[in-house]
């Protein structure tokens, strides 16, 4: 599966602990990453700066869902789940 253009559900709707360029501490969740374009797009992809996180993470239908919306609710849930004071 691609990444539906335009999406960047995973850019927003994710925290990354480690450094981005941009915000050095990492991003918090439900924050828009510093790398993504105005019409959704990493900046960083493809290049060396991309985080190993970001690397790492595949598209999946599970994930992804059929929209962007379902995309966004999905991820903050995953989010909610692995947040340790829940």
């Amino acid at each position: 599966m691609n990444c539906r253009i335009g999406c960047g559900a995973c850019c927003i709707a994710l925290s990354i602990s480690s450094s981005i360029p941009g915000m050095p501490d990492g991003k918090p969740a439900g924050v828009r990453c510093p790398q993504l374009s105005p019409d959704n797009r990493c900046l960083v992809f493809g290049k060396p700066e991309r985080p190993a996180v970001c690397l790492s993470l595949r598209p999946r239908e599970e994930m992804c869902g059929r929209t962007s919306e379902e995309a966004h609710a999905y991820l903050e849930f995953l989010e909610q789940c692995t947040d340790p004071s829940c």
